[in-house]
């Protein structure tokens, strides 16, 4: 995405998207994450993360927009996206997989990175050793796909020089309910 137009989105979903800090459950017990989120999505793409269900927000009209150039992009639909907004390098994501039995055996997850350069981290499941490390600069797309979520665990470390914030947009497909 070009650096003015993802400055634009930028600012505008830091001005109009509810954020707000989820409860997690990590190693038995409930925790706030350590960054601002926002579940949005089509109504029924319900999303259940680490114990606790998410009801999806309408969908932003900017980011609704989006949508069909992105999944052209992918070569997939997407009926959601987790919005993460990391308000300096002091707030992150450990390491996990996207591997909720709603998101499918190979899910597609598009991720779309607006703000400042932060490094993104992948590793093997079957060997911590082999990982590989990238960084994520203002308007990046990065696809993951295929059985990447059942070999990898992903995570975005703490960076203590960042004083600039980040949002990141995950976007993927969840199996409504039945």
């Amino acid at each position: 995405m070009p650096a003015a137009a993802a400055a634009a989105l930028r600012a505008r979903l830091v001005a109009e998207v509810p954020w707000t800090v989820h409860r997690i459950r990590m190693f038995g017990r409930w925790v706030d994450s350590p960054r601002l989120s926002c579940w949005m999505g089509d109504p029924k793409a319900r999303y259940r993360y680490s114990g606790a269900l998410f009801e999806p927000e309408p969908w932003h009209p900017a980011i609704e927009a989006l949508l069909p150039r992105l999944e052209a992009a992918c070569g997939a639909r997407f009926n959601s996206v987790l919005l993460n907004r990391y308000r300096d390098g002091g707030d992150s994501m450990g390491w996990h997989s996207d591997d909720e039995p709603e998101l499918g055996t190979d899910p597609v997850i598009a991720s779309l990175s607006l703000g400042a350069e932060r490094r993104f981290l992948l590793r093997m499941r079957a060997d911590h050793a082999v990982k590989m490390e990238c960084r994520l600069a203002d308007g990046d797309l990065l696809v993951m796909r295929g059985d990447c979520q059942r070999v990898a665990q992903h995570a975005l470390p703490k960076m203590a020089g960042v004083k600039a914030e980040r949002i990141n947009l995950t976007f993927r497909w969840v199996m409504p309910a039945r």
